[in-house]
């Protein structure tokens, strides 16, 4: 059993490698919780939306998925290794950069934003202390309430109790998509032959990958949609 390592993934090799590498819907997804926690306050400073979002594309989007594509090759990539630790070195620094003027407009606090941002980022996707921030809650905390919380800060360098529900609701989310991707990837990526049947009355149905993804997977494609629509209604209710 032979297929794409992703719904969004393309086929191996050339610019296609970088397509699949920024994971488009999830990080879209992931942006949007960062909207969304910007969109507690009645009305969003547009140019600081702008930076949270910058930051957390170049933390996130490219920088995190970099680092974890090194460790294993999930996407089957052929970009070497080195490339790879580059364009991770240079996304997280220009994070660091766009954070830094970020606090500089707001609070000094925002340092501690990147702080956190910049650790757990090599270490969840590199799996150190031995994958102690590898796991399903760790997940939930930074790609989920940690943007929004980030997000939500970024505009008035304060955090308040709507802030703290909102960025709970999108760990909840989020640790609601790593249920639905697990098992998914596994299928997409590890598993070689899938057998069995299900049997109902007199109706007989193999069990393929296709039985086992396709309820999750078109969850995942409905949600990440979901997400930014969200993310841009609320941004635009709180337009100035």
């Amino acid at each position: 059993m032979t297929q794409r390592p992703a719904f969004y993934a393309l086929d191996s090799g050339g610019w296609r490698d970088y397509w699949s590498l920024l994971h488009p819907p999830y990080t879209l997804w992931h942006l949007s919780f960062v909207a969304i926690g910007a969109c507690v306050v009645p009305v969003i400073r547009p140019a600081y939306l702008g930076l949270a979002l910058l930051a957390f594309f170049l933390a996130v989007g490219i920088a995190a998925h970099a680092l974890d594509e090194l460790r294993g090759r999930p996407l089957r990539t052929r970009i070497p290794d080195a490339i790879l630790i580059a364009v991770a070195a240079l996304a997280l620094i220009g994070a660091a950069v766009v954070g830094v003027y970020g606090s500089s407009l707001v609070s000094w606090w925002g340092l501690v934003f990147i702080g956190v941002g910049g650790f757990l980022v090599p270490a969840y996707n590199l799996e150190w202390f031995g994958g102690t921030f590898h796991s399903d809650l760790w997940f939930a905390l930074m790609w989920g309430g940690f943007p929004a919380l980030a997000g939500a800060f970024a505009q008035t360098g304060r955090i308040n109790v709507a802030t703290l529900f909102v960025c709970a609701g999108c760990a909840c989310i989020s640790a609601a998509q790593r249920r639905l991707s697990t098992p998914v990837r596994r299928i997409r990526r590890k598993v070689t032959s899938v057998s069995g049947q299900l049997v109902e009355g007199d109706v007989v149905e193999p069990i393929t990958d296709a039985t086992l993804t396709e309820a999750p997977e078109g969850a995942l494609r409905l949600l990440w949609i979901a997400m930014v629509a969200l993310a841009v209604g609320l941004v635009i209710a709180r337009w100035p």
